[in-house]
């Protein structure tokens, strides 16, 4: 426990129960570290939720070095699809706990329309392009999510990214993971190319079916799709969290993480509760 006065990111005592067991324990040898791993998840949760530089951190949470050394060798060990840890667990791997645990039903999920979620970068360096359908100059982010809301998956890519050649990479996951999902729900931007005959034959040992929502014929306005909200209150959710309102990362991985973490402590107060 810290002497600090909390932040409102900070982690509880339940909550920090839960990912304790799932965070990387300090290597025998060696000095003995001078930062708890809990207090630099509290500098990391601080920085993605605020949207401050990693230099701008409190001064009564550890050192930003510090901070930032963990969050990139996290997010290059652990984060990275299909990575792992040398103890074998992912760094986002409380969603799995979570879907196989305490959801009672995971075999459905809900893909989002990437063209929801261009995000515009900075000055910063990087993979960017420009929609013309958004007029934005910068990123997608094309996230796979249950009939909870909550991520699964996630894939950042430039902004002129085809919907349909992105979910292609998206779904390519699928192969080794999510074994019981079954059914995938999309918008009209992934109609086409083969996508759904390709998400067929993606597991001959389980088949997903993709199944594209449409809008209603003679639809002139807005109107609230089957299965479509979902996604839009995950991004939503996504939004509150001011690292994640524009792209500032030179790699698009970074945002990744970034999404993760921002789920992970969602997650947290779920079970928390």
């Amino acid at each position: 426990m810290t002497c600090r006065r909390p932040y409102d990111t900070d982690l509880t005592d339940p909550e920090w129960e839960h990912l304790k067991p799932l965070i990387p324990a300090v290597k025998p040898g060696g000095r003995p570290p001078v930062h708890s791993r809990r207090e630099i998840l509290n500098g990391i949760f601080y920085a993605v939720r605020s949207g401050c530089a990693w230099k701008l951190l409190p001064h009564d949470l550890p050192p930003w070095r510090t901070v930032y050394h963990y969050f990139w060798f996290w997010r290059r060990n652990t984060s990275g699809f299909g990575a792992a840890t040398a103890h074998g667990r992912r760094f986002t791997i409380v969603f799995a706990h979570w879907c196989g645990g305490q959801q009672a039903d995971i075999r459905n999920r809900a893909v989002p329309s990437s063209t929801a979620s261009p995000c515009r970068t900075t000055e910063q360096g990087g993979v960017r392009g420009y929609d013309a359908a958004k007029n934005v100059s910068g990123r997608k982010r094309h996230v796979l999510v249950d009939t909870l809301g909550l991520v699964l998956l996630v894939v950042v890519t430039a902004a002129n990214a085809q919907d349909r050649a992105a979910a292609r990479i998206l779904l390519s996951m699928l192969v080794t993971r999510f074994r019981r999902l079954r059914g995938i729900w999309a918008d009209g931007a992934y109609a086409g190319s083969g996508l759904q005959q390709w998400v067929r034959r993606l597991r001959p040992w389980g088949k997903v079916r993709l199944e594209i929502v449409r809008k209603p014929k003679g639809q002139s306005g807005f109107a609230v799709l089957p299965w479509r909200w979902i996604i839009e209150r995950t991004f939503a959710w996504l939004g509150r969290w001011r690292r994640l309102k524009a792209d500032y990362e030179c790699l698009p991985e970074t945002t990744e993480a970034l999404i993760h973490i921002a789920m992970i402590r969602l997650m947290l107060r779920r079970l928390g509760d």
